[in-house]
């Protein structure tokens, strides 16, 4: 019998809207209910509440200090203000006591964007990615993560691929993720950046996995390593590869156009949801109770 993990997982698209500034004139039209709909929020409320300890890790990012203070300032607009920056630069720093520790005594972690690499090649192998897990198995702990941080969650990573070419096989990069998922794919900026077919030839590569491209100020929650609900202000891509009859991946030369029959593709808006196991969309999430399958 497989063990469902205990943990949440929120993965997000990317350029999560961190409020409005009405002090310095930065009015967000189109976020304004940013708070409502509520992606930090929610970060917050499934880590325990505002007085829950989040640590913030910004080891994605080129500008890491600067990141970090951007989180500070906008988990202190909802509330929260028990949050810590973990700047892990490189493996030495990842291997520090330290840092474990406040891993250890955390009620939810959040890696932000930047480049995926980063993450995987910093944290791979380490003593703290393998207690990251353990929590995420047996405890009640929150993994979130913006951009690269979402993507770097599956077992299977995209690292790189230019949208304009990723109709051609072998302009997607794929790698070995962090590992909190082994049965789909994350991407992010998914509208804004074109990457449908990004993730798409991803999927062909990778037909076992389900797809999962977020919009920016999108994301979504994961429980049980199964039940995904949509949240946010955009939408979430659902792309299945499963029911695939024709794809000539394997038979073409790099380079040339890939051809698929019968991907399936799913679009989820704020409530909706879908079963990873089951392949199944789901219209209202978060009124559902678990399958049978799910608790077993």
């Amino acid at each position: 019998m497989t063990v469902l993990p205990k943990g949440k997982l929120i993965a997000i698209g990317g350029a999560e809207d961190k409020g409005t500034d009405l002090e310095k004139g930065e009015v967000f039209r189109n976020n304004l209910n940013f708070f409502e709909l509520g992606i930090l929020r929610r970060i917050v409320e499934e880590s325990g509440g505002p007085d829950a300890h989040i640590e913030v890790v910004t080891t994605a990012s080129t500008i890491p200090y600067e990141v970090g203070e951007n989180y500070l300032d906008a988990f202190g607009k909802i509330g929260c203000t028990n949050i810590g920056l973990m700047h892990i630069r490189n493996r030495e720093d990842a291997q520090r006591p330290e840092y474990l520790e406040r891993l250890k005594a955390c009620q939810g972690l959040l890696f932000s964007g930047g480049n995926q690499l980063r993450l995987t090649t910093i944290f791979g192998g380490t003593l703290f990615l393998k207690t990251l897990h353990q929590r995420y198995q047996a405890e009640d702990f929150t993994i979130a993560g913006t951009s690269a941080g979402a993507m770097a969650m599956s077992q299977t990573m995209v690292y790189e691929g230019n949208a304009t070419r990723a109709h051609l096989k072998g302009e997607v990069k794929i790698t070995t993720g962090l590992g909190f998922m082994d049965n789909v794919i994350f991407d992010s900026h998914f509208e804004k950046r074109g990457r449908f077919a990004r993730l798409a030839q991803a999927v062909v590569a990778n037909p076992s996995c389900i797809g999962i491209g977020l919009g920016e100020d999108t994301g979504m929650l994961i429980t049980d390593g199964n039940r995904m609900e949509a949240i946010g202000s955009g939408p979430v891509i659902i792309v299945d590869g499963h029911d695939i009859l024709h794809s000539n991946m394997a038979d073409i030369p790099e380079g040339n156009p890939i051809s698929i029959e019968g991907l399936k593709v799913h679009f989820c808006a704020k409530g909706n949801g879908f079963l990873v196991q089951e392949r199944k969309f789901v219209e209202a999430m978060a009124a559902t109770t678990p399958l049978m399958t799910d608790i077993e």
